[in-house]
């Protein structure tokens, strides 16, 4: 694997972390890129990742390991130890998955570097074979080990497989997901505002897998209870075909089918924003166009996934975040 651009922020001229991707994922520690494992096979894969499969339970369609970093590399948990970071190998169910790595990292990077998202601090890291792998910091895990307390929406909404079947996750709405945040979160008129920019942030790069364990509360050292840093955008439309919306409820029961900026207006007023704070968190997203090609592009994602990437922005920018007749 060659690297000539910071595995983390993307900067170029780095052929490693960067000191900012050092703070941000590593506290500043010196950290390879290199794993020390060849990237695992589905028809026989090493030990050491099978013994970690047993050991951690995070639902979801990708594929999470458990890892830390000792001295300097970032190596698999062994059973009792505590990980401080999760790592995403490439899945080999969907199409492009060579590329999901490097789309959900270049996403987190947009959504942190130029709309002010607030991100679960993430990067790439490399196996020996070359094949790359996500990596992100769990930040429910405090610096000297300890855990915070975390609830993801599923929990707050009382969801479960075992009531709702295998779609629980998605028999939601967006609304409905703030009225838990006005309920869970003392200052939920601040968190409101970052309800709002992540869900549209989600539209507009075509993350259609936003559902309801996507998202979380965190309780922070202090006692407070806040939205927790996002996880898990990734563009979805270059692996599957999905929908606008990955709950089945939309932004809110009975809304239009015809997404534009009128419904996401409309969509933040019934979430209990005034109408200036609305169009500033919209006419934000609208902008830095040429800066999301510059990340894309410095992405390491193939050329043709830069391609689809970029073709679904402009698309989803062009069409519905705009002005439309309709109101």
């Amino acid at each position: 694997m060659n690297i000539d651009r910071c595995p983390s922020t993307l900067v170029p001229g780095f052929t490693s972390y960067s000191p900012a991707g050092l703070r941000k994922l590593f506290d500043g520690k010196k950290v390879s890129p290199i794993l020390p494992y060849d990237a695992p096979d589905i028809h026989g894969e090493p030990e050491e990742f099978l013994e970690n499969r047993e050991h951690i339970s995070i639902s979801g369609v990708q594929e999470k390991l458990s890892v830390l970093v000792d001295q300097g590399t970032i190596r698999l948990t062994k059973s009792g130890e505590q990980g401080t970071h999760l790592l995403k190998p490439i899945s080999s169910r969907l199409a492009r998955a060579s590329d999901m790595p490097a789309n959900e990292h270049v996403t987190m990077q947009i959504a942190a570097q130029l709309f002010g998202i607030s991100t679960a601090p993430n990067g790439l890291c490399f196996f020996r074979t070359g094949e790359p792998a996500y990596i992100t910091r769990r930040f429910d895990i405090t610096q000297e080990g300890g855990k915070l307390r975390k609830e993801d929406f599923a929990s707050l909404a009382g969801k479960t497989s075992a009531q709702g079947g295998s779609n629980f996750k998605y028999d939601y709405s967006y609304l409905e997901m703030g009225e838990l945040i006005q309920r869970y979160v003392p200052a939920w008129k601040i968190e409101m505002e970052r309800f709002f920019r992540l869900v549209l942030f989600n539209y507009l790069f075509s993350n259609g897998d936003a559902h309801l364990k996507n998202f979380s509360v965190l309780e922070t050292p202090q006692g407070d209870v806040t939205l927790s840093p996002a996880y898990d955008l990734l563009n979805t439309s270059l692996h599957i075909q999905d929908s606008d919306f990955a709950l089945s409820g939309g932004l809110f029961r009975g809304a239009s089918t015809h997404t534009n900026r009128n419904l996401f207006e409309e969509f933040g007023r019934q979430l209990g924003m005034q109408d200036k704070r609305i169009r500033t968190v919209i006419d934000h997203l609208m902008k830095s166009r040429e800066e999301v090609e510059t990340l894309v592009k410095c992405s390491f994602l193939s050329p043709p996934a830069k391609r689809a990437y970029m073709l679904s922005y402009r698309t989803r920018y062009n069409t519905c975040l705009l002005y439309t007749s309709d109101a």
